[in-house]
């Protein structure tokens, strides 16, 4: 089945660009060029990727997104913005390349999420209550601000207790790129040990494997 990828973007060359892009390497692309006519295709295409730009006439993309999460819809989307950030957004300009590899990688993180349905919903280890569906986290009963990054991250080792992950597996099974800078890695358990950890300067749930990556020890942590 081809992947229908709505670009929401009212820059007529921008989207005009993408879209050819997006054809030529198999998706079926369909464009929106405001923030109304964004949600009412979404909400009646049902497309499997969202590019969608955050300055838009009529309706913000924010605001877009915030009204189909409210309908939980679960599309995968890419935000584009002119600042950066640590989850899926990407900065203008961008070049139409680019694109079609987040579009490529994203489906194929969708694919193996959708192959992992067999896992528990909720997972309950070390202090921590995760739960998967709603896609929050507790912390000795306190829920923890985790991005959308930094909660995939800890879902994925939480799930695989006990189990050692290089940085470029994680790259892989986490964020879906088959290349890229793993030093994102390193940053980003940083900063989710800052919000699970008791004692960050010597974590005891995500732990760095010597030589390897890292894993998740429950009982460390409950200790």
């Amino acid at each position: 089945m081809v992947a229908k990828v709505l670009v929401v973007e009212d820059d007529s060359t921008v989207s005009g660009v993408l879209s050819a892009y997006l054809r030529k390497a198999g998706f079926e692309p369909r464009v929106a060029a405001d923030g109304p006519t964004a949600l009412q295709e979404w909400r009646q295409w049902l497309p499997d990727v969202v590019i969608l730009d955050v300055m838009l006439p009529g309706l913000s993309g924010l605001e877009v997104l915030a009204r189909r999460r409210a309908d939980d819809d679960v599309a995968a989307v890419i935000i584009l913005s002119a600042r950066g950030d640590e989850d899926d957004y990407m900065v203008k300009p961008f070049s139409p390349r680019e694109s079609v590899l987040r579009v490529q990688a994203l489906l194929r993180r969708a694919e193996r999420l959708g192959s992992a349905s067999m896992l528990p919903r909720t997972v309950v280890s070390g202090g921590l209550t995760i739960d998967l569906g709603a896609r929050t986290a507790l912390r000795d009963g306190e829920p923890l601000a985790l991005t959308h990054r930094e909660f995939d991250l800890l879902a994925h080792l939480a799930t695989h207790p006990g189990e050692a992950f290089t940085k470029e597996q994680l790259m892989r099974r986490v964020w879906g790129w088959d290349f890229g800078d793993t030093s994102t890695v390193t940053v980003h358990v940083r900063r989710l040990r800052e919000k699970v950890e008791r004692d960050p300067s010597d974590p005891r749930l995500v732990v760095t494997v010597r030589g390897t990556g890292y894993r998740f020890d429950p009982e460390e942590g409950g200790a």
